[in-house]
């Protein structure tokens, strides 16, 4: 065991490798620093760093830093000053010594355990890379650059060139965290998140300690929302407000997709559109008929403010996915939309849960269909609330597609700029939850705004529509609704009505701005 030498004999020491020539290149910026494991018996090691001032000018100090692996430690150093925190060690020059002359060599020695390590791990020598090659003599060169060959929902898989010298196997990392180990040069990493970026980078490694990293490569995972029509659907509700034909509409319009509001517990976990209409033989089936028969589609709305929701009725999420199931099968949807608003579903955990778990259910037994959920916002983003189920969304990989935000009675301001302000705020919390691009987080969200007079009477006129139009198709957002088909009717003066705006309008005109959607 290798014991602190006295100070004469480390001043010696450094004096008898001032200036050995340096068999290793140097970083790019000349300067480097290797390890070498001198010597291992089993339950310890010792080990030895060179630092090499490769410049043409004096080194007036140095730092050297790396971590040591899961389960190995540094008991004792000399030659230096040692600190570490946790797995991360750093070492500086003793106070003895002055600076490293240029062409020079300094080296300083630590023991440790155990003796089969696989090597020191991101090494950095005055926060650079130690060296241009391999951090440690005898370790393998660096990898070949990888590439990905393939993606699902759930992983990516990753091919390399495979390193000179003495191989035992690859480590695939993301930033400083190994996410596999494998003997060949290809690797699969999966338990990802869907529609998810993940950048890694490969290193091989020997018993004598790891290569340098090898550039990066970034791939995505699949399943990113695609647009299965309905990208603008505004509310139709059949059950209030004087609903109008829909083909009137659309023929007026151009629009094609409606949101049908609202589907409710018709009695325990029994859905039915408005609590007490069945799913076929209603005036919703008949509209939804008509519709169809004009070459458009629907997203059926579960939930909203009012009535007695299917969230608090259904005991588990299996049943509540069954109520969903009930109304996907009635008329083969390709999405839904889940409007989850009021205090008794958005501000009650336990059934926020049972949401979020029933829409995972319902995209493992539906592949293909979107699922949407439709919240309250503040002016700057998600709430508490809407924040914890975007988080969850994420821990419990339920793979909704479409956030959407309902950026209205706020009770004062600005609609137009408190929306994209919204907006902004809710892109950055999918960005952070979910590790995506901003054109990923744009992709998954969606805008549900109020046409005309909102409840805190608020104004959206049909040019400040239009500017949140042309926000939400600038950013690529997945979805653009608006509360409601019933009310785009003009009725200055009218106030906060059913069956019009409370605005001067033409008929349809908040419809006919989102069909450009």
């Amino acid at each position: 065991m290798r014991t602190r030498r006295m100070l004469t004999a480390a001043l010696a020491a450094i004096a008898a490798v001032a200036f050995l020539p340096v068999a290793q290149a140097g970083a790019a910026n000349g300067l480097s620093a290797s390890f070498t494991k001198v010597s291992d018996w089993g339950s310890g090691f010792e080990g030895k760093i060179t630092v090499t001032n490769g410049t043409s000018a004096a080194l007036p100090s140095w730092t050297v830093e790396f971590d040591m692996p899961s389960g190995a430690q540094i008991t004792s150093s000399w030659d230096t000053v040692r600190t570490n925190s946790g797995q991360h060690y750093t070492f500086k020059p003793p106070t003895w010594a002055g600076p490293l002359a240029a062409g020079a060599s300094a080296s300083f020695g630590f023991n440790g355990s155990p003796g089969n390590f696989g090597g020191i791990l991101n090494c950095r020598l005055n926060s650079d890379t130690c060296t241009s090659g391999p951090s440690n003599p005898g370790a393998p060169g660096i990898p070949g650059a990888p590439s990905v060959t393939s993606t699902t929902n759930s992983s990516i898989s990753l091919s390399w060139g495979g390193s000179t010298g003495t191989v035992t196997g690859y480590r695939v990392y993301e930033g400083t965290t190994v996410r596999a180990t494998v003997t060949g040069t290809s690797a699969t990493i999966s338990g990802l998140g869907t529609c998810s970026s993940y950048t890694y980078s490969v290193a091989a490694y020997n018993s004598l300690g790891e290569s340098g990293k090898s550039s990066t490569v970034t791939g995505t995972t699949t399943g990113c929302p695609q647009p299965v029509g309905g990208r603008g659907a505004p509310y139709l509700y059949m059950g209030w407000g004087n609903p109008p034909n829909p083909q009137t509409v659309m023929n007026a319009t151009g629009v094609k997709w409606f949101t049908m509001a609202f589907v409710l517990s018709g009695g325990g976990c029994s859905p039915a559109w408005d609590g007490n209409r069945p799913l076929q033989g209603s005036a919703d089936a008949t509209a939804i008929q008509q519709i169809r028969a004009a070459g458009g589609d629907i997203v059926p709305s579960f939930g909203g403010w009012s009535g007695n929701k299917l969230g608090p009725n259904c005991g588990t999420p299996e049943a509540l996915a069954g109520a969903y199931q009930q109304v996907i099968n009635a008329y083969n949807l390709k999405a839904i939309d889940i409007d989850i608003e009021n205090s008794d579903e958005f501000e009650n955990e336990t059934v926020q849960e049972r949401i979020v778990n029933a829409l995972r259910i319902v995209k493992q037994n539906n592949p293909g269909i979107q699922t949407i959920v439709t919240f309250g916002t503040t002016t700057t983003g998600p709430n508490y609330y809407g924040n914890r189920l975007i988080e969850r969304a994420r821990s419990l990989n339920a793979n909704i597609d479409i956030f959407t935000i309902m950026p209205f009675d706020f009770g004062s301001g600005n609609i137009g700029a408190d929306t994209q302000n919204a907006g902004e705020g809710l892109k950055n919390k999918l960005k952070s939850t979910f590790g995506w691009t901003d054109a990923q987080a744009y992709a998954h969200m969606g805008i549900s705004g109020m046409n005309g007079l909102s409840d805190q009477q608020e104004l959206t006129t049909t040019q400040t529509w239009t500017q949140i139009r042309d926000y939400a198709k600038s950013r690529g957002l997945g979805r653009l609704a608006f509360w409601s088909v019933n009310r785009d009717r003009g009725c200055p003066g009218g106030g906060v009505v059913s069956n019009c705006s409370g605005i001067a309008q033409p008929d349809w005109e908040f419809s006919r701005i989102t069909a450009g959607f």
